[in-house]
Formats: C-alpha cells, sequence, structure tokens
C-alpha cells in the first residue's frame, strides 16, 4: 500500500515538473484542423492550375510560370490561398489549445509560451526570408519544398518546450523537404503530404493520446 501511494507521489512531483517545463496544452484537433485548411488549399491551388495531384511534367511550378486565370496571375493566387490557409491554421490552433487549457486549468500565455513562440518563429522567420529570395530570383519550385525544410526545422527546435512527440513530426517534415529538392516537380505534391496529411495524422495521435477520456 505505501509503495503505491509512493508511486503515486512520484507521478504526481513528474506530472508538475512537466507542466512547470513544457507547454502541454497544445490540443491534437489544433493539429488537424490545420491539416484540413491545408489540404483545402492545395486543393485550390490545383484547381486553379488545372492540374492534379502527382501529374508528371511539366510540374506546377513549370505551369504557374505566366499563369492567369479569374484575373489574379499566380503569385497573387497562391499568395491568397497561402494567407487564408495561415489564418485558418492559426484560428483552429488558438481556439482547441485555449479550450484545451481551461479545460485543465492551465494557463495559455506565460514565459513557457513566450519561450515556445520564439523558438518557433526564428526557423520560420528565416525560412520566410529564404522564400523570398527563391521567389525573386524565380526558383519558385524549390519554394514548396523549403518551407518544409524550415518548418520541420521549426517544430525541432521548440520541441523542448512543448510535448517531445512534436520532434517527430518536425522530422518528418524536413525528410518530405528534402525529398521535395531532389524532385521539383512534386513539391506542391509533398506539401499537401506534409502540411495537410501529416498534420491530421499527428493530430490525431496526439488526441488519442492525451486528450480522449478513456
Amino acid at each position: 500500500m505505501k509503495n503505491q501511494e509512493h508511486l503515486d507521489t512520484l507521478q504526481e512531483i513528474r506530472s508538475i515538473m512537466e507542466r512547470s517545463s513544457r507547454f502541454i496544452s497544445l490540443s491534437g484537433l489544433s493539429g488537424i484542423g490545420a491539416g484540413v485548411s491545408a489540404l483545402l488549399g492545395a486543393g485550390l491551388v490545383y484547381f486553379y492550375l488545372d492540374t492534379i495531384p502527382f501529374r508528371r511534367m511539366p510540374g506546377y511550378y513549370v505551369i504557374s510560370a505566366d499563369y492567369e486565370k479569374w484575373g489574379l496571375g499566380y503569385a497573387t493566387f497562391f499568395l491568397l490561398v497561402l494567407g487564408v490557409v495561415l489564418l485558418l491554421a492559426l484560428f483552429s490552433g488558438v481556439y482547441f489549445t485555449t479550450r484545451k487549457a481551461k479545460r485543465n486549468q492551465q494557463p495559455v500565455w506565460d514565459a513557457l509560451t513566450k519561450r515556445l513562440l520564439i523558438n518557433l518563429f526564428i526557423p520560420l522567420a528565416a525560412g520566410g526570408l529564404f522564400c523570398m529570395a527563391l521567389l525573386y530570383h524565380g526558383m519558385i519550385g524549390l519554394v514548396a519544398p523549403a518551407t518544409l525544410i524550415f518548418y520541420g526545422l521549426a517544430l525541432i527546435n521548440a520541441s523542448k518546450y512543448t510535448l517531445a512527440d512534436i520532434r517527430f513530426l518536425g522530422m518528418a517534415e524536413v525528410a518530405l523537404g528534402i525529398v521535395g529538392t531532389f524532385f521539383l516537380g512534386y513539391g506542391l505534391d509533398l506539401w499537401a503530404i506534409g502540411f495537410g496529411v501529416l498534420h491530421i495524422i499527428y493530430g490525431a495521435v496526439m488526441y488519442r493520446k492525451y486528450e480522449r477520456v478513456r
């Protein structure tokens, strides 16, 4: 009986230490929301370019070079879609994470959250500037792989301040991005897999592992 009490006490201490050193309010549902948003955005791009996933050459970046549809050039359309996807992903992330934090009576914004966001933002900012340079030099085919690589690095960099499982998602994103640099015609398809499918799988696993009521 005493041994069980000691184990319960140790588990409680471990839980308190984890809450104080890691941001554990991140919801798996936010990952699912981000993944669905990314897949919808990729679907719009496919429709805009009149192409289908995993279509062989010419790749999407070749098609889009001088492309215009619905009165929108490819750059304007891509930026609009990216902006909408980002807003939807941020909204789902904030909503579900805040809801989980309130349910668990945990703070959403504190020093730990700031450290998490700073470590997430640095690689993302560098990646954003790098992608702007690629667009400036007309290297459109490398943009999608670059976003995957820098996003994966951002997740890996921030993983020490949140659930360790996110590191594996980051590693998978980097791997997809590297593959995309060798197969430029499939950058959009890999982007849809990385930001869409992998987010949904990750979110579902995290929800089942940490949030589902048993």
